[in-house]
């Protein structure tokens, strides 16, 4: 609807009926969904501290209730290189990039949309020289030559009654929300996945070191096993099993190799390089150091922290407000206009100006094959879907939570078994070896001992990079602590 108004007394009756009309808004009113009504995120209560171990990264964890998550979360590992090279992809990474892009475009969007709310002014002006043939009008040795100067201007503003056009700004500004989550979700989603990168490439760090010792274990054994072949006191099979399984193990190091090549390429990835630039950080289990108290938010905090919870909900808000637009849509649509010109620009505003008119219009749609009334039927099934993504958003969020919750429970106890499994298996190696130099026990004997050592190194470190990984997922679960983050004002805009 559009109101073109003039100055003095048809303005000032236009904006009494424009006042008159706007004083409500069809559409429900948005309401935020309220938290669920539970007070924690498993069946059974957490203990309030893990297990522990007594190996490096075996310390316990404790869990505390409502404790600040720092925005700058993964600097609670302590590792300068890992506070690097997180700190380079944000400066860098091009999918973030995209993302800020796109909330600076529904920032636009909904400053455009504002604009209804505004008088838009617009002014014309054209000047016309011709010559006439005076053989028009009988006179064939006459000619005229005329300058035809013209000049209007009006002043329009959007009439809105039902408020269809505050809907809609309502609706922009919800998508510039979704937008501004949808950035901090980027954010976060780009410095998990950073970390979990270093902590991959630390745990591939630590099994080939563990591969390497089993080797220069096995290495021995087999030199040992030479001196007795060389002298008849072991067979050569034996010989050959211990070469056999000393190859093999040599052959273990060749994947996790190529698997420390594909993390240090997505390393680079995130960081916005290409595969050929170098990446000068390197990480290890020994230059980590594990959280020892863990924040835990209250369940009713975490539809306020999550990211995209709080984009789930600017969607709703978005659908909730495009039905009070279809709605707007199928009332009367109401038009005042006015103009003014004159033959000339100084004239305009004169007494003597030549040209106005004042004109009133009411349409109302009756028939339309049925477009706007399924048009708002499709908004309300729309609503209806965000409200079912909402609700599946938020499972997922408590189920993120609980997750790595339970997690870090089992993580330590599961380092604790590994360290006592590693320590037992270290031994039964040890006293293998002696045996069988004393003859006591077969060469199979041994080489059971030697291949339940090599597994039981290898669990452990995985089992303690577990404990960093699993750290940081909670720290993801519950939302990054993007709200603490120094540089989060200016996404809020």
């Amino acid at each position: 609807m559009i109101l073109k108004v003039r100055q003095g007394g048809e303005g000032a009756t236009a904006i009494a009926v424009m006042l008159l009309l706007t004083g409500c808004a069809v559409g429900p009113g948005f309401r935020r969904p309220r938290p669920p009504p539970v007070t924690g995120y498993t069946v059974k209560p957490l203990p309030a501290r893990t297990a522990s171990a007594p190996v490096a990264h075996g310390q316990a964890q404790r869990l505390v209730q409502g404790m600040h998550l720092p925005g700058q979360w993964w600097m609670l590992f302590h590792s300068p290189p890992l506070d690097a090279i997180v700190t380079a992809a944000l400066r860098a990474n091009p999918s973030l990039q995209a993302a800020q892009a796109s909330l600076r475009e529904a920032q636009a969007e909904l400053l455009a949309g504002e604009g209804a709310w505004y008088p838009a002014v617009n002014a014309a002006a054209s000047a016309t020289r011709e010559r006439l043939s005076g053989n028009e009008f009988g006179q064939s040795d006459v000619s005229h030559v005329l300058t035809l100067k013209s000049a209007s201007l009006s002043v329009s503003y959007l009439l809105d009654p039902w408020g269809g056009s505050r809907r809609q700004v309502e609706s922009l500004a919800a998508q510039a929300g979704y937008q501004r989550f949808e950035l901090e979700a980027s954010y976060l989603t780009l410095t998990s996945s950073v970390v979990a990168a270093a902590v991959q490439e630390a745990s591939l760090r630590g099994q080939i070191s563990a591969t390497r010792e089993i080797i220069r274990i096995e290495s021995r054994v087999l030199a040992g096993l030479k001196r007795q072949f060389a002298i008849g006191a072991a067979a050569d099979t034996a010989v050959l099993a211990q070469a056999a399984a000393l190859a093999q193990t040599r052959a273990q190091i060749v994947p996790l190799q190529k698997q420390l090549a594909l993390t240090r390429a997505q390393l680079r990835a995130y960081l916005g390089r290409l595969p050929s630039e170098r990446l000068s950080e390197r990480f290890a289990l020994s230059s980590l150091r594990l959280p020892r108290r863990l924040p835990v938010s209250l369940p009713s905090r975490l539809i306020e922290q999550r990211p995209d919870i709080r984009a789930a909900e600017a969607q709703l808000h978005a659908a909730s407000a495009q039905i009070g637009v279809a709605t707007a849509n199928m009332l009367p649509q109401i038009s005042l206009s006015a103009s003014l010109g004159s033959d000339s620009l100084g004239r305009l505003f004169t007494s003597k100006t030549g040209v106005w008119s004042i004109a009133a219009s009411l349409t109302q749609p009756l028939f339309e094959g049925g477009t706007l009334y399924y048009r708002r039927k499709a908004a309300i099934a729309a609503f209806q879907v965000s409200a079912a993504e909402y609700r599946q958003t938020v499972i997922s969020a408590f189920e993120n939570v609980a997750d790595a919750l339970r997690a870090l429970e089992f993580d330590a106890e599961g380092l604790a078994a590994q360290s006592a499994a590693e320590r037992a298996a270290g031994a039964s190696l040890a006293a293998s070896r002696r045996q069988y130099e004393t003859g006591a026990i077969s060469y199979l004997s041994l080489l059971n001992a030697e291949q339940t050592y090599q597994q039981a190194r290898l669990a452990l470190v995985q089992a303690q990079a577990a404990r960093f990984s699993d750290t940081a997922a909670l720290f993801q679960a519950l939302g990054g602590g993007w709200w603490h983050r120094t540089d989060a004002a200016r996404t809020r805009r």
